[in-house]
């Protein structure tokens, strides 16, 4: 609606994903029972879909109108409000989407990372973070005291390369895909968006699309900081980690935010049984894994200022330390 009418509706969906949504959250216990074991969401792939659609229109016809002859104040409001709903609703879209089986939802969920040039995340979540998570061989999980823009640039880059070790790792024992490499298909993907960009915007609808895509990838990474800020499986005495447990991801009790990210908040569940579709995950007891005191997106923004997160987190991380 903000592209096509402009003015107040351009910062509509900003306002919709900051303060109505922080407003909604105030209302707690709407909507925060857990599913019934064995229900089914016949409606939660076509959901998924949907978003992956409207990711797939919106970021072009946005670049397109970005660089275009709008008001100033309706590209900031509108470059405000995509960035975010990219980041908050488009990636956790994405993430369900390459835990799915059937191949064609695996694949919009891989052209949606690779639209936002972070394509090696498809790799590296499913093949490196699902096996290592709260373990120092995960790139993307953060270590007590770590600062997020520390934790970006070593998890950004260990998170590409792991990836691609586990890709390879796979086609040597002959168990991974056949044909074309993933990483190729990431980077080709990237490159024909870049392509896409440059003639919809020329210079300025490139460095549009690079903004919101790195705008995107930081709040992914922002999420994963988070969700595992501190967390550390036992070492066992044969060398290998514990299983992964509830008490190795954070949760955030927090019922509009949650849905709105298509229960990306309840992730330990996610992690014990990762292809359980998100309206199934539950949340488990506070007694059982640690609960975040504020909702997701604003543990995130918190996030983003190293000393006020460290104090701000730490009481609530120390009697996860020896348990």
């Amino acid at each position: 609606m903000g592209l096509v009418l402009g003015g107040v509706m351009a910062w509509a969906g900003f306002a919709a994903i900051t303060v109505f949504a922080a407003l909604m959250d105030r209302f707690g216990g709407l909507f925060m029972g857990n599913a019934p074991e064995g229900a089914e969401f016949p409606a939660a792939d076509s959901l998924l879909v949907a978003l992956a659609t409207l990711h797939i229109v919106l970021l072009p016809w946005l670049v397109a109108h970005l660089a275009g002859a709008a008001p100033l104040s309706d590209k900031i409001g509108l470059f405000l409000g995509a960035s975010l709903w990219l980041g908050q609703i488009s990636n956790p879209a994405s993430h369900e989407l390459i835990h799915r089986a059937p191949r064609a939802l695996f694949a919009l969920g891989t052209v949606m990372f690779g639209m936002v040039l972070f394509g090696h995340h498809t790799s590296a979540h499913r093949l490196v973070h699902h096996t290592h998570a709260a373990t120092p061989l995960d790139p993307n999980t953060a270590r007590s005291g770590e600062g997020f823009y520390a934790f970006f640039l070593r998890a950004w880059g260990g998170s590409f390369a792991r990836g691609l070790q586990a890709e390879n790792d796979l086609r040597a024992r002959k168990l991974g895909r056949k044909g074309i490499h993933p990483y190729a298909l990431y980077v080709g993907i990237s490159a024909a968006s870049l392509a896409f960009a440059f003639a919809l915007g020329g210079p300025l609808g490139l460095a549009i699309w690079v903004l919101l895509s790195l705008s995107a990838t930081a709040q992914l990474m922002l999420s994963d900081y988070v969700q595992h800020y501190g967390l550390l499986r036992a070492k066992l005495p044969n060398g290998k980690y514990e299983p992964v447990q509830n008490r190795h991801s954070w949760n955030a009790p927090y019922w509009y935010s949650s849905a709105m990210m298509v229960s990306a908040p309840r992730h330990s569940d996610h992690h014990a049984h990762p292809t359980r579709p998100y309206p199934a995950l539950r949340l488990p007891n506070d007694h059982d894994a640690p609960r975040l005191p504020w909702p997701l997106p604003l543990a995130c923004t918190i996030a983003l200022f190293p000393p006020i997160w460290k104090r701000a987190i730490r009481p609530h991380l120390n009697p996860w330390l020896s348990t």
